[in-house]
């Protein structure tokens, strides 16, 4: 059987993200956005001019990509690194935990909708790493501000993902089978524990093998080899896939003596798949709902600002923070991109009765991208860092 359409497509799609990363940078909005809105002009309901079997395989494509992203977010959760930013720490987990339920209980408010409330919550705690540190860049930001916002940015997604992982496991419970709340309470810590022990089981043997590899093609090989293993033993035992690479590159991060080369190795194949993966994301969005999400948008965008202001606040204070760091650091964190699509890809997947969340998420993302840039920028030159040389630890590996 020939293939001539899907090698068509896959061919576009890669191009395709060739021009939003060119495009994207000139229009300061993340090429995940316009690859996302490409495939949404190209699919059923406006254009149509891809068939709609394309979306058929969108599964596999979802599970592969969001099984590097997992691992990935691992190689964050470093202890080595950890150690040396008790700070960074302390503001990032009261960051991510107070947005978090600050979401959760304003869109609850709105929808009366506890899943859907659970896992927004969980989504709005992804930041976007590469927009931040690039607003570093440009200012020439040189200071105590500028230390705590690049480390916090370094590691928030990791534990936003977890909360999301953990989450999903008990909003699946919660909807599905009418059992009682100790029953949920036990097949869900079940189903976490199960995954991140696996994830560790199956990072030992990777991490001693990375060290006894050469870097290149045989690095490669076993980079992916278990990665993808991982999350088809998850599926396999019913447990988070997602959560499982987590846990399976923060094994790696600690255990392995060249914990870099893994984490090379699956950047370097990550990006086609990534390409597809919003492409066949927007391919498959429904554009009926987007009118009937205004309301919650408007309350999404000034709770999520309201839950980084104040849990980096909060943050600073348990840190013992100075008070220029307090004020400032959390309204550095509003840039969100492709982690967050990336979550609430997976609990559409996974809640298909949720069909606002996706295009939620997309329109909000697109504009704490235009507005988080900026909002960064005037925070650091009113803290007098802008201007001092860039710091450097972000860039040693």
């Amino acid at each position: 059987m020939s293939h001539a359409m899907e090698l068509l497509l896959i061919g576009s799609i890669m191009l395709l993200a060739l021009g939003a990363h060119s495009v994207g940078q000139r229009l300061h909005v993340p090429r995940v956005t316009l690859l996302i809105l490409v495939g949404a002009l190209a699919g059923p309901e406006v254009l149509n001019v891809v068939p709609v079997r394309a979306s058929e395989n969108f599964g596999l494509v979802t599970e592969l990509t969001l099984a590097m992203v997992g691992f990935l977010l691992g190689e964050r959760m470093s202890f080595r690194d950890l150690r040396q930013g008790r700070q960074a720490i302390i503001i990032s987990l009261s960051v991510t935990l107070i947005t978090a339920l600050v979401i959760f209980l304003a869109t609850w408010a709105v929808t009366g909708n506890l899943p859907a409330a659970l896992l927004l919550g969980a989504i709005a705690t992804a930041t976007d790493p590469a927009a931040t540190l690039d607003v570093i860049r440009q200012t020439e930001s040189r200071g105590p501000l500028t230390r705590v916002v690049a480390q916090v940015v370094a590691i928030d997604d990791a534990w936003g993902a977890m909360l999301f992982s953990i989450l999903l496991v008990f909003v699946e419970l919660l909807a599905g089978n009418g059992a009682t709340v100790m029953e949920t309470m036990t097949h869900g810590i079940t189903e976490v524990a199960g995954a991140l022990i696996l994830g560790v089981l199956l990072g030992l043997p990777m991490a001693w093998l990375t060290g006894r590899i050469k870097p290149g093609e045989p690095m490669l090989l076993e980079s992916a080899g278990f990665v993808f293993l991982a999350a088809g033993i998850a599926g396999i035992l019913e447990v988070s896939y997602l959560l499982t690479c987590m846990s399976l590159g923060v094994t790696v991060a600690n255990a392995a003596r060249h914990h870099i080369r893994p984490f090379r190795s699956i950047e370097g194949i990550a990006e086609p798949f990534l390409a597809m993966f919003f492409f066949l994301a927007g391919f498959g969005l429904d554009w009926s709902v987007l009118p009937t999400i205004g309301l919650l948008g408007a309350v999404y965008i000034i709770a999520r600002i309201t839950g980084r202001v104040l849990g980096g606040y909060a943050g600073g204070l348990l840190a013992g923070s100075e008070r220029e760091i307090r004020l400032r650091n959390g309204a550095c964190l509003l840039p969100q991109a492709g982690v967050a699509m990336g979550l609430a890809l997976v609990a559409t997947d996974r809640m298909p009765e949720l069909t606002y969340l996706l295009p939620l998420v997309i329109g909000t993302t697109v504009i704490f991208e235009l507005l988080g840039p900026p909002v960064t920028m005037l925070n650091l030159r009113r803290s007098g860092e802008a201007g001092r040389g860039v710091e450097d630890e972000q860039d040693e590996d």
